[in-house]
Formats: structure tokens, sequence, C-alpha cells
């Protein structure tokens, strides 16, 4: 490997940006979660100071990240993917494995809980990006350069999908075809396996009745306004309320019950409505400078590992995004996935502060 120096500070417009969007999430999750939480624990707060304290240690372990040589991460990609099948197995085992929402996706380590494909996410990438690195001069050969990568993504994608979350699954398998080809694989030997992927997975959207009715309830929610078309609906009637600057944070109507879960999914729906079209733009533009950024970096990157874990690590955070805005605003069939930085939940805020914290390390590193 080629001698690497750290020759510049960390990207700083991608930490402001992060900061900004963490901000705005900690205050709307606030606004969002306040009656919810009164409700179920009597206490206003409850969603508040659990998302602070995850927060404050996701901050901490991004700011370490940033202290350690990116490249030294490869020492962790074949422990990484070892310990994320174990875990995953993990789930099945009576009394560790929560189930919620019909899916088996938190492990239960007694004080506290954590959802598992979030951290399989990162580290994944950072299999993929050692590995690839290490075999790219066979990386147009399937037996020495594809085997290995898409087996270890075939197998975690079985593993997540049996939870079942379809959304991860699609997720990880376009990162990872992505990497590949990135990493120089053939387009022939990837659109064949696109090919293969498409049946496999149109058999899983239509074998599940409740994907069938997530897809007919994106087509046209109104069809069935009290049961498959309730959810996206009311968010339509969030974004509709919201008008060009909102009802005032705090003030918006939809998130008292009649959206699910509005500090998790559908917390973009509640900015809708309590700041308006001002305030989704904000948001949307705020996610553009990250994936701009994020791709810059990779591009910038001195190394092909730093290129690879750049791009993974951008696209995963990405495709979250996207897929979260794109079905609360009625324009994909929903995934019930969180929005990076912004929904309620501890597991997610800290991978995407890690992903973060790697990719300010890598800005920070030249030839």
């Amino acid at each position: 490997m080629k001698s690497l120096s750290r020759e510049k500070k960390p990207d700083l417009i991608l930490l402001l940006v992060t900061l900004l969007l963490v901000t705005i999430g900690t205050v709307m999750i606030y606004s969002s979660s306040s009656i919810l939480a009164t409700e179920k624990f009597r206490d206003g707060q409850f969603f508040l100071k659990k998302q602070l304290f995850f927060l404050c240690l996701g901050l901490l372990i991004m700011v370490l990240i940033t202290k350690i040589p990116y490249y030294k991460l490869r020492k962790l990609a074949w422990p990484g993917i070892a310990a994320s099948g174990i875990l995953l197995c993990a789930l099945w085992i009576p009394h560790l494995g929560i189930r919620a929402g019909g899916a088996t996706r938190w492990l239960n380590l007694g004080v506290f809980s954590f959802q598992v494909s979030e951290m399989v996410k990162v580290a994944l990438i950072l299999f993929l990006a050692h590995f690839l690195t290490e075999n790219v001069k066979h990386i147009r050969e399937i037996r020495k350069g594809l085997l290995v990568p898409l087996g270890v993504t075939g197998a975690i994608a079985g593993l997540i999908l049996v939870q079942p979350d379809f959304g991860t699954t699609v997720i990880i398998a376009v990162i990872a075809f992505m990497m590949i080809f990135l990493a120089g694989g053939r387009l022939l030997h990837l659109g064949g396996m696109i090919a293969m992927f498409i049946p496999v997975a149109l058999w899983l959207l239509l074998h599940k009745s409740y994907r069938l009715a997530r897809l007919t309830a994106f087509l046209d929610p109104w069809k069935d306004p009290r049961h498959t078309g309730f959810h996206i609906i009311q968010s339509m009637i969030s974004f509709g309320s919201g008008g060009p600057f909102g009802v005032g944070i705090g003030d918006g109507m939809q998130k008292l019950f009649y959206l699910p879960e509005p500090h998790t999914d559908f917390i973009l729906s509640v900015i809708a409505e309590e700041s308006g079209f001002i305030g989704v733009g904000l948001i949307l533009f705020l996610f553009i400078i990250l994936i701009v950024r994020g791709f810059q970096i990779a591009l910038r990157a001195p190394d092909l590992f730093g290129n690879l874990l750049a791009s993974g690590l951008t696209m995963m955070l990405a495709l979250e995004a996207v897929i979260n805005i794109a079905g609360v605003m009625g324009l994909i069939p929903l995934k019930g996935l969180a929005l990076p930085f912004l929904s309620y939940g501890g597991t997610s805020l800290i991978m995407s502060l890690v992903a973060v914290g790697i990719l300010l390390n890598i800005s920070a590193y030249e030839s």
C-alpha cells in the first residue's frame, strides 16, 4: 500500500450539514413525540431524552473514528462481517430477538436493544471495500473475484430478508452491485445477476400479501382509505396542510394519533406540516449537499479502499434518505425505513454518525 499522509482538515461542510440535520431531527422528534410519550409513558420528554443520549454517544464515536487512520479499519473487515452473521442468527434465539411490527429486527441485550441490520450495512460495506481492493486484479472473473463478495452479500441479505426486512435487503444488494461496478466489475456479469434477481424480487413482492398491499396502496391509496391506504393518505394530508411556511413547530395536528409513528418513519410528514415547503426544501437541500460531499470525498480518496468505502457509505445514506422521502410523499411504496439523522432511533442515528465519521476521516487524507 502506498503511504498516506493526513494533510487536510476533515470536510467541514459535511460536518456542518450533519450537525444541522441532527439538530433539526432532535427538535422535530420532541415536537412529533411529546403527545405520544405523554400518553404511553406519562413523560412528554421520554423520546427526546433517549435520542439526546444516543446523539451524544453517536457524536463521541464519530469524533473517535476521525482520529483513527481509515485504512486501519481494514483489519475489522472479516471480524465485522463474521459478527454480523452471528448477530443476525442470534435474533432467532428466544428472549434475545425482539419481535415488533411483525418483524424480528432488534436484539435485546438487557440494558439496551439495537437494530442489527443497521450495524450490518456498515460492516458489509467495510468488508466489500476491503475484499474488492485486495482482489481488484480478479474482479472481472466470477470465481476469483465475484464469488466471495456476492456469496457473503447473498447470505447477509437472506438473513435480513427472513426477519422480514425487504427494504434493507434491496439497499444492501444495490450497494454491493454498485461497489463491484466501481471496482471494475464487468457489466455483463452484473447485468446477468440483476436479470436473475428480478424474478426473485417479484416473487418475494407478490408472495407476501402485506407487500402487495403496500404496492396497491401506493398506486391508489383512496381505494382503501381506512386500511392499506390510511398511512400514505395521512402523510399526504400533512404535506398539504403545511403550505409554504407550515402551521408552526409544535402546532401540527397529524401527529395526534393520525400519523403512525410520527417520530420515526413519518417524521418528514410532521416537518412538512409544521414548517411547510420551506422546511422540506431545507431538508432536501441538506441531504443533497451531504450526498454530493460524500461522493466528492470518494473521488478524491487516495486509494481504492478509501474510494469504495466512501462510495458505499454515501450510497447507503443516499438510498435510505431517498426511499424514506419518496415513500412518505407517495412516490414509491412505503418501506418502513428511518430517515437518517432525523428519525428517532438510537441504532440508526449512531450508525449514520459512524458513516459520517469515516467519511470525515477519508476526507483528511491525500496521497
